[in-house]
């Protein structure tokens, strides 16, 4: 075999290698022992949206605007190479030019070698940006599942607590008790389904239904008719019913004799909505020293979900709340 023909099975080699490479659908680059790139994938090139004149020959660490130069991965990535280790899954969150914020999980080994002398290194690239969104998006549910579920409970005994028992028998306090925990479970089908409501005033009824046993402890002030876009409904739902829940668990409506009122109108030519919540009668109000879940579900949905803005006022004798809500193109009823 002459010099040619070695020289041709080398280059057939190595552009079968390569093609194996770019077969693969996550970045991959080849580092020698300094770090430097002796090769990388299409997929590479792809993705980062580089040549190979950005990249064959540069330090790892200087590729890009330097989003791989991390104190934490440059110490193992050192270790991989001499020691034989491997890093895998290691998390990059950066903002990638070209890209935007990604979270990134890269995996480094030692190429294997017949003599067990390598000194390369494989490098894969996982873009698990998706992934991390949807598992965070998981996280969330979850911890809502599990806070409506205490908030439920909660709710429950309160309203066990505040269901009069003198002069009653035991079968008129369970008709009495079952009757405003049934309207709970149909606020909170309505808080949480599907079902159509539109009209915003039958809304806040049917939402504070099972706290006005007592018809004075729920004060509705009829506003301007406002029909709701189907975008809107579940949203100001779930804020009314974490209002409501709130009342009963530490403001007006855990003790007898406490009071919530609601009120509305329409500005800006009956384009935004302004409601107000205002509880009296109820245990001296203290702000809370921290941000509850339930009031950062509240601000969530009216600040990403409404388009809105609430300010939460706690005020001694109790609390008060102010919603100003866009309504775009809703109409008013005939």
């Amino acid at each position: 075999m002459n010099i040619e023909d070695l020289y041709r099975l080398l280059r057939s080699g190595h552009v079968q290698a390569q093609g194996i490479v770019d077969t693969v659908s996550d970045p991959m680059v080849v580092l020698d022992a300094s770090l430097c790139v002796q090769a990388a994938s299409k997929s590479f090139f792809e993705t980062f949206n580089v040549d190979r004149y950005e990249t064959i020959g540069k330090h790892f660490y200087e590729l890009g605007n330097g989003q791989w130069d991390i104190p934490a991965l440059r110490v193992l990535l050192a270790e991989v190479i001499p020691k034989a280790t491997a890093v895998i899954n290691y998390e990059v969150v950066h903002d990638f030019p070209d890209l935007g914020p990604r979270t990134m999980l890269v995996t480094a080994r030692t190429l294997s070698h017949p003599d067990n002398a390598s000194h390369t290194m494989l490098l894969s690239i996982v873009d698990a940006t998706e992934r991390v969104r949807a598992d965070a998006a998981k996280d969330m549910l979850f911890g809502e599942l599990r806070h409506r579920m205490k908030n439920l409970l909660a709710v429950a005994q309160s309203l066990a607590k505040q269901t009069p028992t003198q002069g009653r028998t035991v079968e008129e306090y369970r008709d009495a008790f079952m009757g405003r925990f049934g309207a709970l479970i149909e606020a909170q089908d309505l808080a949480f389904g599907e079902e159509s409501v539109s009209d915003l005033a039958y809304l806040i009824e049917r939402v504070l239904a099972p706290y006005a046993a007592d018809p004075a402890a729920v004060s509705i002030e009829p506003g301007t008719a406002v029909v709701l876009a189907p975008s809107t409904i579940m949203s100001l739902s779930l804020v009314l019913h974490e209002l409501a829940t709130n009342a009963a668990k530490y403001g007006a409506l855990s003790v007898p004799g406490g009071r919530v009122h609601v009120i509305w109108k329409l500005e800006e030519n009956n384009t935004q909505l302004r409601l107000k919540w205002v509880e009296r009668g109820g245990p001296a109000v203290v702000s809370p020293e921290s941000t509850g879940y339930g009031t950062k579900l509240i601000q969530s949905a009216t600040t990403y979900s409404l388009g809105g803005r609430v300010e939460q006022d706690y005020a001694a004798e109790g609390l008060q709340a102010e919603l100003v809500i866009p309504l775009g193109s809703a109409p008013l009823p005939d």
